[in-house]
């Protein structure tokens, strides 16, 4: 990721000198990356990856998401840490890397938090009104 101050230095370089070549040998950046920061009027440039590939990892995503939804349903003192999963991953025969399995854990459970955290709410709940002024009796009745 370039930041605002690198994009500044090779425009002002380019001002002064007029080689680009020479601001590539200075600044130990790629000679495309300098052109198409003089081309562009952009003043920041990064790069996010969409999709993560997951080439030894893709065929052993079931065997890891059996884990992680038992994992989910224990109680938070009894559940596995990323690295006993991941050294039962390898048990079943994975011989990829642990990053690998703690990313895609992540992803799963950004995915399932997501998920959850729609809940509906019914608007009779909301629009219910005590009976009582006093307060002594909690009995509600609906509004509408």
């Amino acid at each position: 990721m370039l930041v605002v101050e690198t994009v500044a230095r090779i425009r002002r370089e380019f001002f002064v000198k007029g080689k680009s070549k020479e601001i590539v040998r200075d600044l130990g950046v790629s000679r495309n990356t300098v052109r198409k920061m003089l081309r562009s009027g952009a003043t920041a440039f990064s790069y996010e990856r969409t999709v993560q590939p997951l080439p030894k990892l893709g065929p052993w995503a079931r065997d890891l998401e059996r884990p992680l939804e038992a994992n989910e349903r224990k109680v938070r003192r009894e559940r596995l840490t990323m690295v006993r999963i991941y050294e039962e991953l390898r048990g079943l025969g994975y011989r990829g890397g642990y990053d690998a399995v703690r990313r895609y854990a992540t992803g799963w459970h950004r995915e399932r938090s997501a998920v959850t955290a729609a809940v509906y709410v019914p608007l009779s709940s909301i629009l219910a009104k005590p009976i009582s002024s006093t307060g002594a009796t909690r009995s509600y009745r609906s509004a509408g």
